[in-house]
């Protein structure tokens, strides 16, 4: 049982239903629950099975939740022929670097992933994961996730349309889709763990429109249905998919996957950058999640998802870091940060397009991207335990030392100066009541030979 008071926080952010932020209080965590939040005198916590945090000077707020990744290709951050291409030719470029993944390799590269993640103010985190070469299987990220202590939705991901069927991946990269199946079934009986507080929960996660054929995006969502857990895939990144799905099946990519069984609301969507106002109200009505990626959509010229439209239509929306080879980096605050910008460009290209012009004072807010960053995510990954700081909630949350240097003169609303100002790295992490983040260092694990393992699998993987 792990018993922990932090005392004497100067704000604890809540994001609860009426965003209350606290002053002078304390929190008290009991086996990895909020037990307590109170700015009541709590000596009577002083004693031999309770240990104190003082928390003096700290903002407090729920960890964030990142509802996209691919954490295998933190190996090949900046490769030079994929530094200026879309995705199509970026995926063409990197398949083949790929297809030498180990199982150690993803194990290391998860541990680094989920490093960067932890250290910027990330406790919760998904993961898709749609090819597997040379014995590379789930389990190996999973272990990863154990080892550090991130709570993690890893998905289940596939591909089983090669280019000789007229899909974009090389066959050999492809899988039989009866054994794509039966790993699904496996994992899932063998892993998820749908109890409250869970720290891993499995999804299923066919990759793309274009690397998977339509049978197997049925049967998955059949499966997922038949086993109650959430259904993952990329939709609507890209101009080329658009167009591949209209010449391919004849229908947009919303629609095709609709047809298909995934029109319910266990689906999270990663993108859907084109996307038009049926789009939007198809999403609505099915009660469908998306998350947004906007470092990744900027860095492969994507465009920008109109988030706005969605939230104004009453879509969940989340945040996702994306893969570390397109960002090519994992800062949660910092991805929440771009979230809340590329929003305020994007209502000035709409109005430019014939658009309504927003008062100032209809600006896209630090909470609105705090918002999706965390009650957003729970939303997206189907919890009703964590992305809020409340009695009976999971302790999952961020210490950030508000006399840091990047919040100099922006103390006047120091929960918008998380966002607002330069992005730093949380000094305290807890997840399920567990320090895992401690002085801005990660506790769980000795990082630097990590890092060095690290470099050494992405320059064999890269240069074989």
């Amino acid at each position: 049982m792990n018993k922990i008071v932090l005392k004497n926080i100067d704000l604890l952010a809540t994001m609860d239903a009426n965003f209350s932020v606290l002053e002078n209080c304390s929190l008290v965590v009991d086996d990895g629950i909020i037990q307590n939040i109170t700015a009541e005198c709590i000596d009577y916590y002083d004693d031999v099975e309770y240990e104190t945090i003082d928390m003096s000077g700290y903002l407090v707020m729920p960890g964030m939740i990142n509802c996209h990744h691919h954490m295998y290709q933190s190996l090949t951050r900046v490769i030079p022929k994929a530094q200026n291409v879309g995705l199509f030719q970026w995926l063409k470029v990197l398949y083949p670097i790929w297809g030498r993944l180990t199982p150690e390799a993803i194990y290391v590269s998860s541990i680094v992933a989920m490093s960067e993640l932890l250290l910027s103010g990330c406790t919760s985190s998904s993961d898709h994961l749609y090819m597997y070469p040379n014995g590379v299987s789930l389990d190996d990220s999973i272990r990863a996730a154990n080892d550090i202590g991130i709570r993690f939705h890893p998905t289940r991901g596939s591909m089983s349309l090669g280019e000789s069927k007229g899909g974009l991946p090389p066959d050999h990269l492809v899988e039989n889709e009866n054994e794509i199946l039966a790993d699904c079934q496996r994992v899932v009986e063998e892993h998820h763990d749908e109890s409250y507080g869970s720290m891993l929960r499995i999804g299923l996660a066919p990759c793309s429109p274009f690397s998977v054929s339509e049978e197997l995006m049925r049967d998955t969502a059949n499966m997922a249905k038949e086993y109650d857990v959430r259904l993952h895939t990329h939709l609507a990144e890209t101009v080329d998919e658009e167009e591949y799905c209209l010449k391919k099946f004849g229908y947009r990519p919303l629609e095709y996957i609709m047809q298909l069984g995934w029109d319910v609301d266990s689906v999270w969507l990663a993108h859907m950058v084109h996307c038009d106002k049926c789009d939007v109200a198809r999403l609505a009505d099915a009660r469908m999640s998306i998350t947004h990626c906007p470092s990744s959509n900027m860095r492969l010229a994507s465009g920008i998802a109109p988030i706005r439209s969605m939230l104004d239509s009453g879509v969940n929306v989340s945040i996702g870091v994306d893969g570390s080879a397109s960002n090519d980096g994992g800062h949660m605050i910092g991805e929440a940060r771009q979230a809340m910008l590329l929003a305020r460009l994007n209502d000035v290209i709409n109005f430019e397009s014939g658009g309504y012009r927003r008062a100032p004072d209809e600006a896209f807010t630090a909470i609105n991207a705090l918002e999706m960053a965390t009650k957003g995510g729970a939303a997206s990954l189907g919890r009703i335990d964590i992305g809020k700081l409340e009695i009976g909630l999971c302790a999952d949350l961020i210490g950030i030392r508000m006399d840091k240097l990047e919040y100099a003169g922006g103390l006047h609303d120091p929960l918008a100066a998380v966002l607002m100002c330069s992005s730093v790295k949380p000094d305290v992490v807890m997840v399920n009541g567990q320090i895992v983040v401690e002085n801005g260092m990660v506790v769980s694990i000795d990082l630097p030979p990590i890092i060095e393992r690290h470099n050494s699998l992405s320059y064999a993987i890269v240069n074989e």
